[in-house]
């Protein structure tokens, strides 16, 4: 039998009121903010340097490293957090129709993304970090 890790902060905070998921899809913007600011001043790091022989290989895959968050952060992430948080909003606000199950399914799912595209991101970081150390 397979055993399933689940994180206890997400279910229980997925088990929490509305409030509580709202705060936390902030936190996710907010984030988001910060990569955003982060990925300028990689990408201006990277374009100032001056690719060496061995270290070109490392270099393009930085670089296709960045394509892959930009798509992924820039590409829709951002925006659909901003949607389903506006959709918190509304339920909050005493608006019908929608089941409790939906609104936290979603939310699961937008953790479940953050979750995915924080550990990328790190390890992006480490390939950038290691990289300007042999510079």
């Amino acid at each position: 039998m397979e055993t399933i890790k689940l994180n206890p902060k997400s279910e229980l905070l997925l088990g929490a009121g509305l409030h509580v998921l709202h705060f936390e899809s902030l936190e996710w913007l907010e984030t988001i903010a910060f990569w955003k600011d982060e990925l300028r001043f990689f990408e201006n790091l990277l374009k100032r340097k001056e690719i060496k022989n061995q270290n070109k290989e490392t270099y393009l895959k930085m670089l296709k490293e960045l394509d892959k968050i930009h798509i992924n952060l820039f590409g829709g992430m951002e925006d659909s957090i901003m949607k389903y948080e506006r959709l918190l909003s509304r339920i909050e606000s005493g608006v019908k129709g929608l089941p409790d199950a939906y609104y936290r399914e979603e939310h699961r799912q937008f953790k479940r993304r953050m979750d995915m595209f924080t550990s990328d991101y790190r390890s992006f970081k480490k390939i950038v970090f290691d990289y300007v150390k042999t510079l």
